[in-house]
């Protein structure tokens, strides 16, 4: 008996009761995928895209690595992306953090070692750009869930400033950036005001989510982690 024959007995029971309730839904995945939206997103285990909203397999393009980085050096994010905007045309592309993010909270304390604080200081590099707004706060998970906000904020501004994006918007291409923190405590995605559709926009909605994140209490009933 193999040690992930357990996990292969899951898939089984998984694969049969897509099957039950849709008989040809395999038969359509295979023939094609036409997701509308990009989720970039942690590694963090319990951080499972498409359960978080709901959407079966073929409907959530995915790219995943520690704390939600976006580095226009990044060649896996940057196939990632410009699949999913040049050849699947997705309408929305999500930046997604969470609450909780290890990775983040490295970062902050200075805590990475060995190729992962090559990593995580991009995410030192918010923190120095916003280390005024971190030094307010009372406290060290206040600041580590702010950061993780923050994160967000600046990812979705290296989104819309990599040229697959602008040449998509160039092009009149519809395509919408977005940030949302995801709560592991709760289960819910946490809006952080930023929908941007243009270049035009870039900026002033990217300030106006800081702005509107420095008025904002952290937030209440946090989970233990």
């Amino acid at each position: 008996m193999g040690q992930l024959d357990h996990l292969l007995d899951n898939n089984k029971a998984w694969a049969d009761g897509i099957k039950s309730q849709d008989p040809q839904f395999f038969d359509r995945l295979s023939n094609q995928q036409a997701p509308e939206y990009l989720w970039i997103g942690c590694a963090d285990s319990r951080v499972p895209a498409n359960q978080i909203v709901d959407l079966m397999p073929g409907e959530l393009f995915v790219h995943r690595n520690v704390a939600n980085v976006v580095v226009h050096t990044d060649f896996n994010c940057l196939s990632v992306l410009q699949f999913a905007v040049d050849v699947l045309k997705v309408k929305h592309v999500l930046v997604v953090g969470h609450y909780g993010c290890g990775g983040v909270k490295a970062a902050l304390n200075n805590e990475g070692f060995g190729v992962i604080s090559n990593w995580l200081r991009h995410v030192q590099d918010v923190r120095d750009k916003h280390q005024g707004i971190l030094d307010g706060l009372a406290t060290d998970q206040d600041r580590v869930d702010r950061l993780c906000e923050l994160n967000v904020v600046e990812q979705v501004g290296h989104v819309c400033q990599n040229n697959i994006v602008q040449e998509a918007w160039r092009r009149g291409q519809a395509l919408t950036v977005h940030g949302f923190v995801y709560d592991v405590g709760d289960g819910i995605l946490r809006d952080m005001g930023l929908s941007i559709s243009s270049e035009a926009d870039h900026e002033a909605v990217k300030q106006n989510s800081i702005d509107e994140l420095v008025l904002r209490p952290v937030r209440a009933g946090r989970h233990k982690n």
